[in-house]
């Protein structure tokens, strides 16, 4: 089974609901979002995001290379780019075994 992000924000409501906690669906939306734009934005700024118990978001540098196409075997350069990694957290790891 796959979670989106809007299923992410229906179990935040739903947990809500539960509590007794006054939000509307659309708090929840507008609150998960909130979370994956905060995590998004320090990426991009290259800031590491740190969620004790869960992981660390960081961007690590790739090289230029030269890759191969595998439908017509040509060569193509590609550039150096920035891309993000997560490194799951000792919890998030004993939690999944």
């Amino acid at each position: 089974m796959k979670m989106n992000k809007a299923q992410l924000a229906e179990k935040l409501h739903d947990m809500h609901a539960k509590k007794s906690m006054d939000t509307t669906k659309k708090h929840s939306d507008e609150v998960v979002d909130f979370v994956f734009d905060s995590i998004t934005e320090a990426l991009k700024k290259g800031d590491e995001v740190s969620i004790a118990g869960f992981g660390v978001f960081i961007t690590k540098q790739r090289k230029a290379r030269t890759a191969r196409n595998p439908r017509t075997g040509a060569t193509v350069q590609v550039p150096a780019t920035t891309v993000p990694r997560f490194r799951a957290g000792k919890g998030l790891k004993e939690a999944v075994k």
